[in-house]
Formats: C-alpha cells, structure tokens, sequence
C-alpha cells in the first residue's frame, strides 16, 4: 500500500466529511483517477464536484501533485508517488 496526502479547500470539505486534508491509502502505482475514487469512496458528493460524469476533472478544478498540475502532465492518468501531496483547488470567479 501507498499513501499520499490530499488537502482540499473549505468548500469542498463540506462534502467530504468536514476533512481539509487526510492521508490517503491506495494501491502503489495507481493513476489520479484511481486515487481520486479512493479519496471519494463513501462521499460521492466530493467526487461529483471534481469530476464531470465522463470522469474528466472539472474545467474549474485544478489538481496538483508536489505542486505540479496534472493536466501538465499526464492528466488522470499520471501516476501518484507514495509520499506525495495532491492538492484540488477551485477556480473562484465573480466580482
């Protein structure tokens, strides 16, 4: 087993359980989709709000991992290392 830490902002630990981060266990080597669904397992709320029903991350989401975003990389497909911090941030817009 892997582990890596997932921190969320506030408006998103509204549907996951009131956790602003956590430390995540899942199998070393998985993709950010795979781990996201294990984040997301028992609070389908948080993983309606960070993915589309295509599974895609929301255009209005960012995920990043050690500070990189995945959609400079591989996209859901990059792989988590053991150890990492996996950030989801939403975009805020208005005036």
């Amino acid at each position: 087993m892997a582990t890596a830490v997932l921190e969320v902002p506030g408006t998103l630990a509204q549907v996951w359980g009131g956790r602003r981060s956590a430390t995540i266990e899942y199998d070393g080597g998985s993709s950010m989709a795979d781990f996201l669904d294990v984040a997301a397992a028992g609070h389908p709320r948080f993983g309606r709000r960070i993915r589309d029903e295509t599974g895609a991350v929301r255009r209005y989401v960012n995920v990043f991992i050690d500070g990189e975003n995945i959609r400079a990389m591989a996209g859901l497909d990059t792989v988590v290392p053991s150890g990492a911090r996996v950030m989801v941030i939403q975009s805020v817009a208005g005036g």
